[in-house]
């Protein structure tokens, strides 16, 4: 499995996000309602790890998530790597939430 690894240009990353966010407000408006907040989690260290299959499952919440994305709002200027973690969690819910 070892293998070059995937280079993901940030431009287009960005259209993309842009692109699938557009189809959503089209479809569901400027805000949308997410029924379920919790939600199973592999931790990061044996989420990749595909060969093994992971030893720890656990309970992630998407208020709290949502939560961590609404303060850094309020201050850009503590941005961390892990809010894109966290921003996974809600568009994950989104997208699945919002199937058309």
């Amino acid at each position: 499995m070892d293998s070059e690894p995937l280079q993901i240009p940030l431009d287009q990353l960005r259209h993309a996000f842009q692109l699938a966010l557009q189809h959503i407000e089209a479809s569901a408006g400027s805000t949308v309602a997410l029924e379920r907040d919790y939600f199973w989690a592999v931790p990061g260290d044996e989420l990749y790890d595909v060969p093994n299959e992971p030893r720890t499952i656990t309970i992630g919440q998407l208020s709290e998530s949502w939560q961590h994305l609404e303060d850094l709002l309020a201050d850009p200027d503590r941005a961390v790597g892990h809010h894109l973690v966290w921003l996974a969690d809600v568009l994950r819910a989104i997208g699945q939430d919002t199937v058309r």
